[in-house]
């Protein structure tokens, strides 16, 4: 960077920054804060489940290279030269031609229907063909519902095609995508792949979905290489049927999953058009061969519990999405994991895009996060790690095998149960359900969508609890013995109650029930907490067999034994104290980094809850 002579002038007084001047003073804040480490890179930098070492700072030695140009190899910079907006594509899993044309008439730009093929001429009757992309999900009946969508738009004429190009089945007219699966079909594949490829140039036959392999739990870096592997395999299919190289690639198009954290959403996107670009050099394909990208804001971070949290989550994982390069994306409403969405929650999620689009201008600048030095070190070493799954399908013999054999199942549920723990211990926070939950929503009441769920939710193990507690006759209590004043017990308190709160239990506290008590005569106000007997008086009263201690380390050296004795004596059947530390008395403890969902099944037992 040039610095002129006047902004030098404003820089005279301070002396150059150095990575090595960071460290010291960093370090110095460690210390300060108690952290003891070598570096402050040591102390601060986190690992993905991928193995990706994210640094607490990055600087221009980070950069890998020379990320290329928009719409020219490898891709990272996007797949088209010219950037732009991105499609808005939204889902929709019943025949409603109303609220088809509400979605249309209001922002989105692109139609992704999971419908049987008899619904599709009525779902799309008023629908302009020329005007708007249509993509397919109809499984095993994928050569069907095609082949109605292609009725249609000869029906339609070839009104919306150029002069002279009547007899192409309507070659303008689609765009968009028909699903094919050559895993599971490739004999629908080769064929549509074929038509499209003759009479429908805008339009691709196979849909390579990561989003499966994401829902499963695995990590971004094996989505990637699961996607990438998928990619390979349909292109030997096609490729082996006679399409030609530049064709094949032409009639594929990816599916990722878009979630909250905006920097991995971002850096997955780029990486994989990086990998694709890679496959695309060495199967000798020309320019134009990048990958085309939808993105679908995840499922597996949606929450059914406090679901008004999910437009926060999905504002981020559209922004992500966008901001990384995709072509198109779905964003999901908030209500999704409650059956059918409703006209609302359909506006919403439109309204997500277009404001981002239109009043924030996401899409005015080609690959926004182009240059951040932590953007590409990111997706370079995501890129890496997905291009080392990928080898690995292949060495066990392309992703049909590796499918057959469980390689991918086992690699996928290593993953998840690794990020279980995480989300048991806390360690990965869900807003509204395992952290800041909220007892007292009332949820929209919805549809129920047509056909089984997907994949796994991360939310599901404490929504689970929340149901059992709700569906009790009285909801499941435990007592909080808060020791002392407000200012020792309350931090504690706050974090007992809130893990306690995760499960569906509510908390009653000692300060509660005895501040509708007169303190002891003479008693300064909050000091007759410590009263173990008072405090036993006070768990009796609570109506439940469970208590949790909750004060500063001080006095619980002082009174954590006698007040754990007097509630034992007063029925006491399991004692927790919020903290750490070993007290005669005390069951077991709660603190950061423990797991709640155990914590919280321990519960239920010791309140004999119904199940």
């Amino acid at each position: 960077m040039t610095v002129s002579p006047d902004e030098a002038q404003w820089t005279a007084g301070f002396p150059p920054t150095t990575r090595e001047r960071w460290r010291e003073l960093a370090l110095g804040v460690l210390r300060k804060s108690g952290i003891e480490a070598g570096s402050p890179e040591e102390a601060l930098a986190s690992t993905t489940y991928d193995g990706v070492v994210v640094a607490p700072l990055y600087d221009a030695s980070d950069l890998p290279g020379d990320p290329g140009l928009p719409g020219l190899p490898p891709y990272v910079r996007g797949s088209r030269p010219q950037g732009g907006t991105w499609e808005l594509r939204q889902r929709h899993e019943v025949a409603d031609p109303e609220a088809v044309l509400a979605d249309l008439e209001n922002g989105v730009t692109s139609l992704w229907l999971a419908l049987a093929p008899e619904d599709l001429p009525r779902t799309l009757e008023r629908v302009h063909l020329d005007l708007i992309s249509v993509t397919l999900e109809a499984g095993g009946r994928t050569r069907e519902a095609a082949e109605t969508l292609f009725a249609l738009a000869r029906r339609r004429g070839a009104a919306g095609a150029p002069a002279g190009e009547e007899g192409r089945d309507g070659a303008a007219v689609l765009t968009g995508a028909l699903g094919a699966d050559p895993l599971a079909d490739p004999e629908t594949a080769i064929a549509l792949a074929g038509r499209c490829a003759a009479g429908f140039p805008g339009l691709r036959a196979v849909v390579v979905d990561g989003t499966p392999y994401h829902d499963a739990g695995g990590s971004d870096a094996e989505e990637l290489g699961c996607s990438v592997a998928s990619g390979v395999a349909a292109l030997r299919t096609l490729t082996g049927a006679g399409l030609g190289v530049e064709e094949a690639f032409g009639q594929l198009e990816f599916r990722y999953a878009a979630t909250a954290d905006q920097f991995l959403t971002i850096a997955k996107l780029r990486a994989a058009r990086l990998l694709w670009g890679r496959v695309a050099e060495v199967c000798g394909a020309g320019a134009g061969a990048g990958q085309r990208q939808h993105a679908v804001t995840s499922s597996a971070m949606m929450t059914a519990r406090d679901p008004w949290v999910n437009m926060l989550r999905t504002t981020l994982a559209c922004f992500a999405a966008g901001v990384g390069g995709a072509d198109a994306v779905t964003v999901q409403p908030f209500d999704a994991c409650l059956g059918l969405p409703d006209a609302f929650a359909r506006r919403i999620a439109r309204n997500t895009r277009s404001l981002l689009v239109e009043e924030a201008g996401a899409a005015r600048v080609i690959d926004p996060a182009g240059g951040s030095y932590y953007v590409e070190r990111l997706t370079e070493d995501l890129a890496g790690a997905a291009w080392r799954w990928f080898k690995e399908i292949e060495r066990a013999g392309g992703m049909a095998a590796a499918l057959e054999t469980g390689l991918v199942a086992d690699r996928l549920a290593a993953t998840g149960e690794r990020r279980a723990g995480n989300i048991a211990r806390r360690r990965d926070p869900i807003t509204g359900v395992s952290e800041f939950p909220n007892l007292a929503e009332r949820l929209p009441a919805r549809e129920p969508r047509p056909g089984p769920s997907r994949g796994v939710r991360y939310a599901q193990e404490f929504e689970a609890l929340r149901d059992l507690a709700d569906a009790q006759e009285r909801r499941p209590r435990v007592f909080l013995a808060t020791i002392g004043p407000v200012a020792a017990h309350t931090a504690r308190a706050s974090f007992a109650a809130n893990l306690f709160q995760a499960g569906g239990i509510a908390t009653v506290s000692a300060a509660e029930g005895l501040s509708e008590r007169a303190p002891e005569a003479g008693a300064p106000s909050g000091e007759h907490t410590v009263d173990p007997v008072r405090i036993a008086e006070a768990f009796a009263a609570g109506g439940t067999p469970v208590a949790c201690l909750c004060s500063s380390d001080r006095l619980y050296g002082e009174h954590a034994e006698a007040v754990a004795a007097a509630l034992r004596a007063a029925g006491a059947k399991r004692i927790w104290l919020a903290g750490e530390g070993e007290y005669a008395g005390v069951d077991a403890t709660l603190h950061a980094g423990c797991d709640a969902l155990k914590v919280l099944r321990t519960t239920f037992d010791d309140l004999e809850v119904t199940r």
